[in-house]
């Protein structure tokens, strides 16, 4: 086999947003069955490989219903690796206090509760995956995600563009008054930086102005500081990608994430565009 095939595995808390994540790659091209035993994924790859017609991405939703699946997943996803597959383990988690709104939202019994309190089979649920938590490549925290914005995400990160190996990378700007991202591989903290807040001029603008970017990159520490950060990123991103790593998440946070996250992830956009890499974007508090 020269080329192996694209596998997504979505596993994770029920209510976490699963069901949604493998619609959204059902719908970009994925061949997605949920709830499929463990001991079954080599015979349907096997099938998958057969078919006439190609099916070269496949997505498989895996949780607590396939019984002694928690056992034999080691050894099958090694063995799918062996066999020169493309693998990815998403794990998809979200607070407490999140997956108690949605279980009352919707009004569903949590699968591990049974008579006792939906916060009893959360906390059993959460146990029992410690294991498979280990097991992801991924953690995908979907407490701050409506359903829209998980689809957005699911197709973002792997539907734009199909088979393509290359890494994405993706650099967030936030605010650290409305907490840090949830999921981020790697966070810093820019604060230290000039404040355009407290130039009035400035205050009501935001980081995509030209002034308020030309106030932020003319501070001499500010561009000393892209130049060590971009050349860790080109030192270290190959690194990554050579052990199999497929995004990586960057998230730079000022204190209300309207400006000067908001100029340096636009800077490390253009400067790292040019490279091998897909560069996403995103700006999570420019407008609060």
């Amino acid at each position: 086999m020269v080329d192996g095939l694209e596998i997504i595995i979505i596993t994770g808390l029920s209510g976490s947003g699963k069901s949604v994540a493998i619609r959204a790659l059902e719908d970009n091209g994925f061949f997605c069955i949920d709830n499929l035993p463990a001991l079954l994924i080599p015979k349907f790859i096997d099938l998958c490989e057969g078919y006439d017609e190609g099916i070269p991405r496949i997505a498989l939703g895996v949780d607590l219903r396939g019984g002694h699946f928690l056992q034999a997943w080691p050894q099958v996803l090694a063995d799918m690796r062996s066999a020169g597959h493309h693998v990815q383990v998403l794990f998809f988690d979200a607070s407490d206090e999140v997956l108690l709104r949605r279980f009352s939202e919707t009004r569903r019994p949590h699968p591990l509760a049974g008579e006792e309190p939906v916060q009893e089979g959360i906390s059993r649920e959460r146990k029992a995956l410690e294991a498979m938590r280990e097991l992801a490549d991924k953690m995908i925290d979907t407490s701050d995600l409506n359903v829209h914005q998980l689809k957005r995400e699911m197709e973002e990160r792997f539907c734009q563009v199909p088979y393509s190996r290359s890494m994405n990378v993706f650099l967030t700007s936030f605010g650290y008054k409305y907490g840090i991202p949830h999921d981020t591989d790697m966070i810093l903290d820019v604060r230290f930086l000039p404040n355009p807040y407290f130039v009035s001029e400035l205050r009501p603008k935001d980081g995509l102005e030209n002034e308020v970017e030309e106030y932020v990159l003319k501070n001499e520490e500010t561009r000393a500081f892209l130049d060590r950060l971009f050349s860790l990123l080109e030192f270290t991103l190959p690194l990554y990608e050579r052990e199999g790593k497929s995004s990586l998440t960057l998230a730079l946070g000022c204190t209300g994430g309207r400006h000067r996250s908001v100029v340096l992830v636009e800077e490390l956009q253009r400067r790292l565009g040019a490279g091998k890499f897909r560069i996403h974007v995103k700006h999570r508090d420019i407008h609060k």
